[in-house]
Parts: C-alpha cells; sequence; structure tokens
C-alpha cells in the first residue's frame, strides 16, 4: 500500500510539475505518448479488470450495467474537466477569457476520478488473488502522468500565482492516494462488502474503457491511415499484456 501510494503522489506531482519546464509540447510526440498509455489503459482493462469482475459475477449483465454506468459518468465528469483526462492540454494562446474560479470544477472532477481509480488498488482478495495489481498500478501511473500535466497546463491559464498553482497540484496528486487509504480502510474494517467493491470496479473500469478509446481512437479530420499511430498503440497493447503475465 505505501508502495503504491508514493508512486501515485510522485507521478501527479512531477509530471504537473514539468509544465513549467515544457510550456509547450511537441504536438506529435506528445500524442503518440497519450497513444501508448491509452493503448496500455485499454488493454490491462480489457485483459486484467474485466476478466476479474466477471469471474467473480453472480450476474454477468449487471457487472455489464456498472461498466455502462461508469462509462456515462466519465462522460459526464469530461463536462468539467474539459477532457484533461485524456492529456488535454490548455494553452494561454487560447481565444478566451479564464476566471479562477473556473478551475475548481476541473480539479474536483479530476480528482473524483482519481479517488476512484487509487480506491481500486485496494480491492479485497474475493476479488483479486495471488498479486499486487502492479501491471494495473502502472496503467494508472501512465494515465496520471498526462493527465496531471494537462491539469497543470489548465490551472496555469487560469491562476497568476504559481504557488496557488503548485498547491492545487497537490491537491490532485493527494486524490489517488487518498482513495488507496481509503479503499484498504473500508476493505480491512469491512464497512463494505465484496459485491459493492464489485461495482466500483465496474464503474472504473467504465471510466477507464471512454478515457482509453477516446484516446486511442481519437481519428483525424481526414480520416488518413496513421501508421505512426496504429504501430504505438499496438505496442501499448503488447507491453499491457507482457506487463500482466509478468508482473
Amino acid at each position: 500500500m505505501t508502495f503504491n501510494i508514493i508512486v501515485l503522489f510522485v507521478t501527479a506531482l512531477l509530471a504537473g510539475m514539468t509544465s513549467f519546464v515544457f510550456p509547450r509540447v511537441r504536438s506529435k510526440l506528445y500524442k503518440l505518448i497519450l497513444v501508448f498509455a491509452g493503448a496500455y489503459l485499454f488493454s490491462i482493462t480489457i485483459i486484467h479488470i474485466l476478466p476479474e469482475l466477471y469471474h467473480h459475477a453472480g450476474d454477468p449483465t449487471i457487472i455489464g450495467l456498472y461498466v455502462l454506468a461508469g462509462f456515462f459518468l466519465q462522460q459526464i465528469l469530461e463536462y468539467f474537466s474539459t477532457g484533461a483526462e485524456h492529456g488535454h492540454i490548455h494553452l494561454h494562446s487560447d481565444n478566451h477569457t479564464h476566471t479562477a474560479a473556473s478551475v475548481f470544477p476541473i480539479l474536483i472532477a479530476l480528482s473524483l476520478h482519481a479517488f476512484l481509480e487509487g480506491a481500486l488498488l485496494a480491492h479485497p482478495s474475493t476479488i483479486h488473488k495471488d498479486h499486487d495489481a502492479e501491471a494495473l498500478l502502472l496503467g494508472i501511473v501512465l494515465h496520471k502522468a498526462p493527465a496531471a500535466f494537462a491539469l497543470m497546463t489548465i490551472i496555469l491559464c487560469y491562476l497568476t500565482s504559481k504557488k496557488w498553482a503548485v498547491l492545487l497540484l497537490i491537491l490532485f496528486a493527494l486524490a489517488s492516494p487518498a482513495g488507496v487509504l481509503a479503499g484498504h480502510y473500508i476493505v480491512n474494517a469491512e464497512h463494505i462488502s465484496a459485491n459493492l467493491f464489485t461495482i466500483l470496479f465496474g464503474v472504473v473500469s467504465g471510466n477507464f474503457l471512454h478515457i482509453s478509446t477516446t484516446i486511442v481512437f481519437e481519428t483525424n479530420a481526414d480520416h488518413h491511415f496513421n501508421a505512426r499511430k496504429l504501430g504505438t498503440a499496438m505496442l501499448g497493447a503488447l507491453v499491457a499484456v507482457l506487463a500482466e503475465i509478468w508482473m
């Protein structure tokens, strides 16, 4: 648990802080990084989370409803987060006004998602056995790093104070560790049944499917075949499979 908390916090903090060093990124390289992370997250959801859910499910149809609920919940959250979950950055050159208060709905939406995915790492043994889901942790890290970077670019557009920007970044970085702690407390204290934790798994799976498919399957306006993007996505999927086998 301690290792997960440290990794999640440090990943979000460092990734967000890099926006001070690289306020602008090379678009093509950044998009390929996002595609790799999205393909990994999509694959780990398909080969890791969903099989566990259905293996322990009493009624597979109900599991599907939870996944659908999570999918559309993420759609709602993105109305507030402006797509930062899948790495959409925000630059000062954008042609619209910014107010400091507008950053809080974005921060809250992203933090709620981060809290839920952190809680996912604290699943009870009735859902997950034999290992500590390092492959799942890696998927969350690959997703969280560009999300934190995108969030910081947004915060810097809304706030003129770098100190306040860093404080808000720290609050976001604490969301996933808080989810891990809350999840472990609930499991250990037996305040929630394995069935209810299965609901959490289903909802977060739907979140992941929405985010990852948005990243991987976004097409160019001209719909041209992009071999580099396809190759990067396939590499991300392959790494997810290997991580699931070896970790």
